[in-house]
């Protein structure tokens, strides 16, 4: 009769607590469902050719686009992209296969910490190490404060992919008597490229729609891209100053590049998921 009585009492409380997180799954979806329905819905009528073709105009004047801050964005993120790239991917693969245990440890813990700290002080210690020695805001130190929020992201990841790789690959390619980095350069890192190129992918959508390390250190422009040296405008510091701005066609065309910057980082998940279940499935 105990024994029955428990089986009853397990059963029950296996099904509330598979309710419960079915229900916090279900308010996941939903916040997501709710915000980009509310930004569907605003910036979807202000979402036309002409506003990716056309550069910004003036405040107070009807119409225009966001062309050249997409085109700064692109330009950012393949700057940061370039820069962070080889640190990260450099990173993993001292992590997985040449680190001892506690300096792997300590680097490990390092880009861990380097993950979360705020976007704004990436911007603020960009804005002391690139942008005052130079005098002058440019792309390239927005590159650069981009590329610091990437590198743990690409580190980390490359170090999880590498791992995935079977030891035996590592041990036959030895045993043909190359060098241990050339093993490594030219058969662990093939065999976990899916996987890395993923962790980039990530990165990526990570730092597009990024505005405060942008402030302090790309500022924005609306005159397109004139140099890594000068100024650039972005996606996501037009969004900010156009929301903040008193005029109605300004604050309809945010919703127009909120909508966009959605539409990017949606795109880059889908890619990422697809070349994930290229690898797993």
């Amino acid at each position: 009769m105990m024994s029955e009585t428990g089986y009853l009492r397990r059963k029950w409380v296996n099904k509330l607590m598979l309710s419960l997180t079915g229900a916090a799954a279900g308010i996941g979806i939903l916040m997501l469902a709710l915000i980009l329905g509310y930004i569907l819905s605003h910036g979807i009528a202000y979402f036309d050719l002409d506003f990716l073709t056309q550069p910004a105009r003036p405040a107070g004047e009807i119409g225009g686009g966001m062309r050249n801050e997409l085109l700064g964005t692109l330009i950012l993120v393949a700057l940061a992209s370039a820069l962070a790239m080889p640190v990260g991917l450099g990173a993993g693969i001292f992590l997985s296969d040449f680190g001892n245990l506690r300096v792997a440890s300590a680097v490990r813990f390092a880009a861990d910490i380097l993950a979360g700290v705020p976007s704004i002080v990436v911007g603020v210690f960009t804005y002391a190490i690139v942008v005052r020695p130079m005098h002058s805001y440019s792309a390239l130190a927005g590159g650069v404060a981009l590329a610091i929020i990437m590198i743990p992201i690409v580190a980390r990841t490359a170090e999880e992919s590498l791992r995935l790789v079977p030891n035996s690959m590592r041990e036959a390619a030895l045993a043909l008597g190359i060098t241990r980095w050339r093993a490594v350069l030219g058969v662990v890192v093939p065999g976990a490229l899916t996987g890395i190129t993923t962790g980039v992918m990530l990165a990526i959508a990570r730092v597009a729609g990024e505005t405060a390390p942008l402030i302090f250190t790309a500022l924005g422009s609306t005159f397109g891209f004139q140099g890594l040296l000068k100024p650039v405008g972005a996606l996501p510091l037009l969004v900010y100053r156009y929301a903040l701005s008193p005029y109605n066609d300004q604050n309809q065309q945010a919703w127009a590049g909120a909508f966009l910057l959605v539409i990017l980082v949606l795109g880059i998940s889908i890619l990422v998921r697809w070349i994930s279940n290229r690898r797993y499935g």
